[in-house]
C-alpha cells in the first residue's frame, strides 16, 4: 500500500481514538492525559500496534504541540500580572522549588542516574499542572474562594520559572559544560528580562502591530511568528518552548483573547499527540520495574505540595480549611513534567518509564487531593478530638472521689475522711 494512504489510515485511527478516550475521560471526570499515554505505549515500541508510516509525522506535531503549550500558557498572562506575582509570591515560589524539586533531585541519585538526570527528575515533581489544576477548581465550583489567588500565584511562579529552567535543561542535555551552561543561562535570563520590559511598556503597539480583523490572518501570523521565534530560541540553545512562552506573554489584550480562542483547539490536537508521541517512546516492559518508586514519589511529593500550598496561603491569610484545599489542589502533575522528561529522554532513557509512571499516578490522584484533602484532615481531627474527649471522661470517671471534709467537735477544727 502506499506510504501516504498507510499515514492516512494510521494518523486518522491515532486522532479517533484519542477523540474516544477524550470523551471517555470527561464522562468518568478524568483528565484525559493519562488515556493519552497509555494509547502511546499501546502503539510504541513493544506495544501491541505498532506505528511505522505515521512516527515521523507524530513527532513534528508532538514539538508543535510543546510549542502550542507553552504559546497558549504565555498568552493567559500579562507581563504586569507576572511581575506582580514575582515580587508578591516569590517566598512561596521558594518554598515551592525546595520541598518539591529536592525530592526528585535526591530520588535520581539514589538511583545513581547521574547530575543531568537529577535536575531533569527535580523539574518533573516540581511543576504542578496548569491545566489539570484549572479545570478541577472550575468543577468544583472554588474559583471565588479565597484561596484561589494564591494557587493561581504559585503556578504563575512556576511557569515563570519554566523560562529559566528549560534552558538550564536544554544545556545540561546537550552536554554543553560549565561555560556553555552559564552562557546559556544568561541569554535565557537577558532574553526573559528583555521580554518583559518590552511587553510593560509596548505591549499594546505589539499586540496591535499582530492583531487583524480577519481570524485566519491572525491564526497565521501568530502561529507563524511563534514558530519563528521557537526555531529561533532552539538554535540559540535558549528551548523552543520558552522561545513560543515569551511570544505568548508579549501579546495582551483583546489580540491576546483572540488568538487564544483560536489557537486552544489546535493546542489541544497537538498537546494529545505529544503524549501519544511520548507513550511511543516507552518501553511498557520497563513500566513495572519503576512503579513502587513512582508510588513512593508521588506520595513524598503529594504531602509537599500540600506543605507548600498550606504554607502559601498561611501568607495570605487564609484560615486552615482554605490553606488545605489550596494544598490539595496542587498536587496535580500532567504535561510539563512530560515536556520535561521529554527533554531529558535523550541523555538518560530511564527517565521516560519513571515520568511516565508517576504522571499517571499523579494526574489521577491530583483531583483527588483537591476535592479530599480538607474533608479528609477535617474527619481525621474530629476523630482525635472525640478520642481525646473519651479518654479525659474515662479519666475522670476512673478517679478516686476527693477526700470529705468533716468538723472535729472536739478542737473545733476538721479533718479529712
Amino acid at each position: 500500500m502506499h506510504d501516504t494512504t498507510v499515514l492516512l489510515i494510521e494518523l486518522g485511527a491515532v486522532i479517533l481514538g484519542l477523540g474516544l478516550v477524550g470523551r471517555f475521560a470527561g464522562r468518568i471526570g478524568l483528565s484525559p492525559i493519562p488515556l493519552y499515554l497509555l494509547g502511546g505505549l499501546a502503539f510504541g515500541q513493544g506495544g501491541l500496534f505498532p506505528l511505522t508510516a505515521s512516527e515521523e509525522f507524530i513527532e513534528v506535531g508532538a514539538e508543535i504541540g510543546v510549542i502550542l503549550l507553552l504559546l497558549l500558557l504565555g498568552l493567559e498572562y500579562s507581563a504586569s500580572e507576572l511581575v506582580t506575582s514575582l515580587k508578591t509570591q516569590y517566598p512561596s515560589g521558594i518554598v515551592d522549588f525546595a520541598l518539591n524539586a529536592v525530592p526528585g533531585a535526591v530520588a535520581a541519585l539514589l538511583l545513581g542516574w547521574g547530575p543531568v538526570a537529577a535536575v531533569a527528575l527535580a523539574g518533573v515533581t516540581w511543576i504542578s499542572s496548569s491545566g489539570v489544576i484549572a479545570k478541577v477548581l472550575t468543577d468544583l465550583g472554588r474559583l471565588g474562594n479565597k484561596e484561589t489567588p494564591v494557587i493561581l500565584g504559585v503556578l504563575v511562579i512556576e511557569d515563570l520559572s519554566m523560562a529559566l529552567y528549560l534552558p538550564l535543561l536544554t544545556a545540561l542535555v546537550a552536554g554543553l559544560g560549565l561555560a556553555g551552561t552559564s552562557v546559556a543561562m544568561l541569554v535565557a535570563v537577558g532574553t526573559v528580562g528583555i521580554v518583559l520590559l518590552v511587553a510593560l511598556r509596548f505591549g499594546r503597539h505589539i499586540s496591535r502591530a499582530v492583531s487583524s480583523n480577519t481570524p485566519e490572518m491572525l491564526l497565521l501570523v501568530v502561529l507563524g511568528l511563534t514558530l519563528l521565534i521557537a526555531g529561533i530560541a532552539a538554535k540559540l540553545q535558549v528551548s523552543a518552548a520558552v522561545g513560543a512562552f515569551l511570544v505568548g506573554i508579549a501579546l495582551s489584550g483583546e489580540t491576546a483573547e483572540n488568538a487564544r480562542s483560536l489557537l486552544t483547539p489546535l493546542r489541544d490536537l497537538f498537546a494529545a499527540v505529544f503524549f501519544v508521541f511520548f507513550g511511543l517512546n516507552t518501553d511498557p516492559s520497563q513500566i513495572p520495574p519503576v512503579l513502587l518508586p513512582a508510588l513512593i514519589l508521588a506520595v513524598v511529593t503529594a504531602v509537599t505540595k500540600v506543605l507548600t500550598g498550606w504554607y502559601a496561603a498561611g501568607r495570605a491569610g487564609v484560615g486552615g480549611k482554605g490553606r488545605l484545599r489550596a494544598g490539595g489542589a496542587l498536587v496535580a502533575r500532567g504535561e510539563f513534567s512530560i515536556v520535561i522528561a521529554g527533554l531529558a529522554a535523550s541523555a538518560d532513557s530511564r527517565i521516560t518509564p519513571l515520568a511516565t509512571a508517576y504522571v499517571m499516578i499523579m494526574v489521577i490522584f491530583g483531583p483527588l487531593t483537591a476535592r479530599w484533602t480538607e474533608p479528609a484532615v477535617r474527619r481525621l481531627k474530629g476523630a482525635a478530638d472525640a478520642r481525646r474527649t473519651r479518654r479525659d471522661t474515662v479519666a475522670q470517671e476512673s478517679a478516686p472521689p476527693p477526700a470529705e471534709v468533716v468538723p472535729d467537735p472536739v478542737s473545733g477544727g476538721s479533718h479529712t475522711s
